[in-house]
């Protein structure tokens, strides 16, 4: 317990899934928890949340695909509490769009939240973590992508594999400043986002993985509390996968 203690800790798309579990957790471990996000009434009610339950988060309003508003962002929090510790940097989309029927407006909106968006997050935090000569970074990418491929979603596939490739590279960079980064990759991790793709998807990929049921956000959460945290020290440049044995079958015939 209280692995972020006194500890401040950035969390991006946290108004909602997989943000808002994160941001529970580090909550929960001691963590002053900056809940940023696009959506003001969702993120402020992440925040209330967290301090109704006894933890410490102020919400701070930004679209990370601006990079004004980040590094706003990243001096607000900075401001209020003096110092920037761990960025988790798990904001994302993920709409469907074929390969024929997707506009470059399509292509551009999901590169430029999903890829853009988290190298704009790292290099806003990056001045206060050197300052401090130590920083935690964990980026969400996904199965889908760096190893999985799904229809409709190639878009999204080449952002999450296109965050990888940069995280290795970033760790080359920062570990001179004792900063390190790495990646959790989760699979099929029940929220609003996945609610909507509809019973039947649902049904399909519980009956893919191995432990037979879809993740929780705080699944995400606790994999990312170990990376952002001192036991990880001499982790950089890593991925984590968390999808419930999801990647293992060659075929639905193993799991029979």
């Amino acid at each position: 317990m209280n692995r972020m203690e006194n500890k401040v800790v950035i969390v991006t798309g946290a108004a909602k899934g997989i943000g808002r579990g994160i941001a529970q957790v580090f909550a929960e471990e001691g963590g002053r928890v900056a809940v940023v996000d696009l959506d003001e009434q969702a993120g402020q009610a992440t925040a209330e949340a967290i301090q109704a339950a006894g933890g410490q988060a102020a919400f701070f309003p930004a679209d990370q695909t601006r990079w004004e508003q980040v590094e706003r962002m990243a001096r607000a929090v900075a401001d209020q509490w003096g110092r920037i510790d761990v960025l988790i940097a798990n904001a994302g989309i993920f709409p469907s769009a074929r390969i024929d029927d997707m506009s470059e407006a399509d292509w551009d909106r999901v590169l430029n939240v999903n890829l853009k968006g988290m190298f704009f997050c790292v290099k806003a935090v990056l001045p206060y973590m050197r300052r401090q000569s130590a920083g935690r970074i964990v980026i969400t990418s996904s199965i889908t992508g760096p190893i999985t491929g799904y229809p409709g979603w190639a878009h999204y596939g080449a952002s999450k594999a296109g965050m990888l490739g940069f995280m290795r590279s970033a760790a080359l960079e920062l570990a001179k400043d004792n900063i390190t980064i790495n990646a959790v990759q989760p699979g099929n991790i029940m929220t609003e986002g996945l609610e909507g793709t509809g019973e039947e998807y649902l049904e399909v990929m519980r009956k893919s993985i191995p432990l037979g049921r879809l993740g929780d956000p705080k699944d995400i959460a606790y994999a990312m509390l170990f990376l952002a945290s001192d036991e990880a020290s001499y982790i950089t440049g890593q991925t984590l996968v968390v999808d419930g044995g999801q990647i293992l079958p060659e075929s639905i015939q193993a799991l029979e």
